[in-house]
């Protein structure tokens, strides 16, 4: 059935998407109606037929009204800040429900199917349900988690949206089946040890005169991912004096002789996986410091030195990415 959906951001619940069967109260109504019209047949009994066809009355307007609360609505998927998450962790599912009309819809449920229990499939009460009202006319947020299982880049769950709204005699759902990708970063080391030390470079010297007394050779102009620290703030606030939004950086005639590589061989473990989870908890560790760092992974595969949160995502993705 979930391979014939097919995988869109953006859904709109229609006839042909939603679905509806009677719930286990719905049942249990049922039979109650069938004994209720069984004894006025038998008793010829004015009032039994009266509250025979009242409650039968009201179960079908709330298969109707039940129905109407989930067609029209509108699923989509809302990316999140971050670019990726980690495996065995949860990974949040951004999701906003739109409507259209002029009623409010009440209660919607939502849910990762993979995570529902066979409990909560049939009777939708199951701790993985998030429920919801959506306005009139309106739109409202709500989020999902997902924790997925293997790294990599890989499809989003699919969704189950659900409502038992109004009686409960009817239960009324629907799939849906993200098409957007993410990418599932290897879990990190809880406990890695230290970064590794920086190794020299080859290229001689630095051309530039180190300060008596400094730790710095001279200024340079700002790149994205330079640490505050190494802001120039009395030559910033005379450029934007001035007019101008030029950012210097001072430049460490360290930084020019070594470079921080993370490599695989570093790691100093055979389990390639083992190696995976130490390289990204580095990143991290890199990350946090404000370092400068480069990459060397177990296939051979090299990315240049760099820093910043677009060099980690670009880091994190290679080791996801690794066979």
């Amino acid at each position: 059935m979930l391979s014939r959906l097919p995988r869109t951001d953006r859904l709109t619940l229609t006839q042909g998407n939603v679905y509806i069967l009677p719930s286990r109260a719905g049942w249990a109504l049922l039979i109650t109606l069938i004994v209720l019209l069984i004894a006025a047949i038998n008793y010829q009994l004015n009032l039994g037929y009266l509250l025979t066809f009242l409650l039968a009355g009201s179960a079908a307007a709330s298969m109707v009204v039940g129905h109407n609360n989930l067609r029209g609505l509108e699923l989509s998927w809302q990316p999140g800040s971050a670019s990726g998450g980690f495996a065995h962790q949860p990974f949040p599912l951004h999701i906003r429900l739109g409507n259209s009309r002029r009623s409010r819809r009440w209660g919607i449920g939502l849910a990762v199917r993979d995570q529902l229990s066979t409990g909560g499939k049939k009777a939708g009460t199951a701790g993985a349900w998030i429920w919801v009202d959506v306005p009139e006319q309106g739109s409202t947020r709500t989020e999902l988690a997902f924790t997925p299982t293997r790294r990599g880049r890989q499809a989003l769950p699919a969704i189950a949206v659900h409502t038992r709204y109004p009686l409960g005699a009817f239960r009324v759902w629907a799939l849906w089946r993200p098409a957007s990708q993410v990418w599932v970063y290897p879990l990190p080391e809880a406990n890695p040890p230290p970064l590794p030390p920086a190794s020299p470079e080859a290229g001689g010297r630095s051309t530039a005169q180190v300060r008596s007394g400094e730790d710095f050779d001279g200024v340079r102009p700002y790149q994205a991912g330079d640490p505050l620290k190494l802001v120039v703030w009395k030559k910033a606030a005379q450029s934007f004096a001035a007019g101008s939004h030029q950012l210097v950086s001072r430049d460490r005639p360290y930084a020019h002789h070594h470079r921080l590589w993370l490599d695989a061989r570093a790691t100093g473990l055979t389990d390639n996986e083992a190696r995976l989870s130490r390289l990204s908890a580095w990143v991290l560790m890199a990350q946090a410091q404000g370092r400068s760092w480069g990459l060397r992974l177990p296939g051979g595969q090299e990315i240049a030195p760099d820093s910043g949160a677009a060099h980690a995502s670009r880091c994190l993705e290679a080791l996801a990415a690794c066979p």
